[in-house]
């Protein structure tokens, strides 16, 4: 008798319907391999290692991390001007703060930062905080604004260097965004660029307002220079 030879197995279907020598691997390895490049690529994202660009279309300048929330606070102090005396933000006839006679007067210099709009790098000046018996006089004098371009100026509770000076300086903390609880200058340069202004307030800020920010007049996210005061 002969012996009984194993049979061959058999073939097993392609897709077309017709035979194919070796059966098909399981799909589930590839599944897992597209699972783990999809990882991988989550975690480069995850690290800022987007070859594509756009992180770095994103990424902030030094000191403007909290420009988005400093602008809002900016412009809650515009509502409820409507109205309101001009001299409560700037009288450019006023006695200037470091003219005030037994004032303790203290200056700074502006310094460009870098939220400042093109077109501004060449604004440069001063300002001064007197304080005497009837309160604060605040005094800001510049120059390489454009003509004809109106600004607005506030103090801060904040050096310029922390987040290009911060928050708004204000009496009473948490109260109205508008003076008297704020100190605010308006102003607009002449035809030359330059622009001087004073304000009074009653109160007398003591060493909480550090320094004084200066911005246009319809941008107030774009801070141009800020001046601190040394006390």
């Amino acid at each position: 008798m002969r012996d009984a030879t194993p049979a061959a197995p058999a073939p097993f279907p392609g897709r077309d319907g017709g035979a194919t020598g070796a059966p098909r691997r399981p799909r589930f390895r590839l599944a897992a391999a597209c699972a783990a490049v999809a990882a991988a690529a989550a975690l480069l994202s995850g690290c800022g290692g987007d070859s594509s660009g756009h992180a770095s279309a994103h990424t902030e300048s030094p000191g403007s991390s909290s420009s988005s929330s400093n602008s809002t606070k900016d412009k809650a102090g515009m509502d409820g001007m409507e109205g309101m005396d001009d001299k409560a933000m700037g009288d450019p006839s006023a006695t200037p703060a470091d003219k005030i006679a037994d004032a303790e007067i203290t200056r700074g210099a502006f310094r460009l930062l870098d939220t400042r709009p093109p077109g501004m790098d060449d604004v440069k000046g001063t300002a001064w905080l007197a304080q005497h018996k009837d309160g604060t006089t605040v005094t800001v004098s510049l120059s390489g604004l454009k003509p004809g371009a109106a600004y607005m100026a506030h103090l801060h509770a904040q050096q310029c260097s922390d987040d290009n000076g911060g928050e708004h300086f204000q009496f009473r903390k948490g109260g109205a965004t508008t003076p008297p609880n704020e100190v605010h200058l308006m102003f607009e340069a002449g035809k030359s660029g330059k622009a001087t202004t004073t304000v009074n307030n009653t109160r007398k800020t003591g060493e909480n307002a550090v320094a004084l920010v200066v911005h246009p007049r319809e941008a107030m996210d774009n801070r141009i220079a800020c001046a601190d005061f040394e006390f």
